[in-house]
């Protein structure tokens, strides 16, 4: 659970920006579970596109071919790392992540550099039929040639110098499934001397075939390409959920991608400075269904700026529990309606979509549900009981929302 600064800042976050998200994670949100901060694409830019990428990347590099942040944006890490930027995050509490794009920096290839740790240069390793098609900064690695694992690791053993504690690798999902490149990356956080979670994306089309491999090399992948403040793509990530929520294991977790709620857009690759789109509603069924499905959240939004019933669905225990569940599937798919149930192990949690455009009265017959006769059932987004009537709940749902409740 965590805060990455796309959504909001795309590839131009600043330094005060970060620090102001974790300050405010900490403060506000950290009692509830949310720990880490991710600074996302492009951090080593000095002069990132606007609202997209420039045609051509000129990243600050070291002498190795390896990013450094870039100066003029992270002014703690004038002298080359990102150190004094984690220690200031590990203070609060949190953990520090990075995003990086997978392969070798072109301006590194160009320039020859040597790869630290073996006897070849960038462009020996380097890839440059296998670049990533949406974003100009990298060739990709042939990692058939001698030394190119050598590069990883170089750059992972920096990032654990730095102190950090997450990196989310892009473009090895997209399709195609960038084996090699996840094989590669896996290894040297198994070399580095330091826990890092690794996170995968983004997953447009990923099939189960790569399951295996997916758990054997990171704790997090996407399940879809990148989502935003849209009913339409909430509804399609509906199915995205129940096909890998029967998949979900402790440490290796399907990711339904960054919740892009509150303030965003700011200086982001899609639409303008907004408040999300998303209605109360809406952004409750989201909450309500990555929870259901066990997947990891990260907030989008410039926390500082988050509206308080937005914060107020970030901070309810109970929802929040549910990740923490042993099992979760979806029961019911009938039109408009969408049932998910929960194992909690000494109770069970339900879950009733309603998709449709106007609001719905729905009786729920908790037979249906495996639970008869249960002591109790609590709403679990008001925190109220709910009156049983003839082993049946009445409920009344709002259009394109959902409750949310506890049986036993």
């Amino acid at each position: 659970m965590g805060w990455n600064s796309w959504d909001c800042f795309g590839g131009s976050v600043t330094e005060d920006q970060v620090i102001a998200n974790a300050e405010f994670m900490a403060a506000e949100l950290k009692p509830y579970g949310w720990d880490t901060i991710v600074v996302d694409i492009q951090w080593y830019e000095p002069n990132p596109g606007a609202h997209g990428y420039n045609p051509v990347a000129d990243p600050v590099l070291d002498a190795w071919g390896r990013q450094l942040p870039a100066p003029n944006r992270f002014p703690s890490a004038s002298d080359g790392s990102f150190k004094a930027l984690a220690d200031r995050v590990h203070a609060l509490g949190l953990r520090f992540g990075v995003h990086m794009m997978r392969g070798i920096p072109k301006k590194a290839v160009e320039l020859d550099l040597p790869v630290l740790g073996a006897d070849t240069t960038a462009s020996r390793i380097a890839d440059r039929g296998n670049a990533c098609t949406w974003n100009p900064d990298n060739f990709g690695i042939d990692h058939a040639a001698p030394g190119a694992q050598a590069y990883y690791d170089s750059q992972v053993a920096q990032f654990a110098d730095w102190g950090v504690d997450f990196v989310k690798l892009d473009d090895v999902l997209h399709p195609p499934t960038q084996s090699a490149d996840i094989a590669a990356y896996s290894r040297a956080i198994d070399r580095c001397g330091r826990p890092i979670v690794l996170s995968l994306s983004p997953g447009k089309a990923l099939s189960f075939a790569h399951l295996d491999e997916l758990r054997r090399h990171s704790e997090m992948w996407r399940i879809s390409d990148d989502l935003w403040d849209d009913w339409s793509a909430l509804l399609e990530m509906f199915q995205r959920a129940a096909r890998w929520a029967p998949h979900q294991v402790p440490g290796a977790w399907g990711d339904a991608d960054m919740l892009p709620l509150g303030r965003i857009g700011i200086s982001a690759h899609v639409g303008e400075d907004r408040l999300s789109r998303l209605t109360l509603e809406e952004q409750r069924t989201m909450l309500t269904l990555w929870c259901m499905m066990r997947s990891p959240l990260m907030f989008g939004g410039h926390l500082p700026d988050t509206p308080a019933d937005t914060l107020e669905l970030l901070r309810n225990p109970e929802v929040l529990a549910l990740l923490s569940s042993r099992s979760s599937r979806e029961i019911v798919r009938d039109h408009s309606l969408v049932v998910w149930t929960a194992d909690l192990g000494d109770a069970q949690a339900c879950a009733v979509f309603w998709l449709g455009d106007e609001p719905a009265d729905l009786d729920v017959h908790l037979a249906d549900l495996g639970e008869a006769r249960p002591d109790r059932v609590r709403d679990l987004w008001s925190g109220t009981d709910i009156q049983v009537e003839d082993a049946r709940v009445r409920l009344r749902v709002p259009a394109h929302g959902t409750r949310l409740f506890r049986l036993g």
